[in-house]
Formats: C-alpha cells, sequence, structure tokens
C-alpha cells in the first residue's frame, strides 16, 4: 500500500491526526494552540517554510485543515518537524485527545 498522505507512514502521527480530523471545534483550538509550541523546536527556515504553504494553501487546499489558518499552520509545523519531535509532539497529541485536555501538556 502506497501512503498517500505526509503521515500515513507513522501509525502514531497518523492516529493522531486522524483522531484531531474528527474531533469538535474546541478541542482543535486547543490541539493547534499545543502544536504552535512546535515553533520553538525547529529551525528558522522551517518557520519561513511554513509560513509559504499557509500563503499558498489557506483556504485553497483540499486538506481537511486548509480552511482554518491556525490548524494549516500547526500542522505544517507539526509536518515540517524533525522525525524525532514529530513522534513526541504526535504521542502527546494523542494522549490530550483521548484524556480531552490539554492542560499542563508540553512539547
Amino acid at each position: 500500500m502506497i501512503n498517500k498522505r505526509w503521515y500515513d507512514s507513522d501509525p502514531i502521527l497518523k492516529e493522531a491526526l486522524e483522531l484531531l480530523r474528527l474531533s469538535p471545534d474546541n478541542t482543535r483550538s486547543e490541539a493547534a494552540e499545543f502544536m504552535m509550541q512546535l515553533q520553538e523546536q525547529v529551525a528558522g527556515e522551517v518557520i519561513e517554510h511554513v509560513y509559504d504553504i499557509i500563503n499558498t494553501y489557506q483556504g485553497k487546499g483540499n486538506r481537511w485543515y486548509d480552511n482554518d489558518p491556525m490548524m494549516l499552520k500547526a500542522v505544517e509545523l507539526l509536518r515540517n518537524a524533525p522525525a524525532k519531535i514529530q513522534r513526541v509532539a504526535a504521542l502527546k497529541l494523542l494522549i490530550a485527545l483521548e484524556q480531552k485536555t490539554f492542560e499542563g501538556v508540553e512539547i
């Protein structure tokens, strides 16, 4: 099977993002704020690339997160983070989504 989405190859990332996709808007907002912590973990070039992606896809793409500027930025930060950071963030995201709280959760 060929993975279509960037996160399909990692079962934790896939589960976390699928659960996030199915979450209510208020949970998505909390998750986006949580994932914005990735800005502290990634290099400036990555941040610049993320803003280019946002300008390209915001409101125009077909992905489930393209129509929400905060979610688009958060998911793109996750996508462009180093693999180790991606995995840690996805695991914490998954746990927080399952517990239905992001209180005290940090990357």
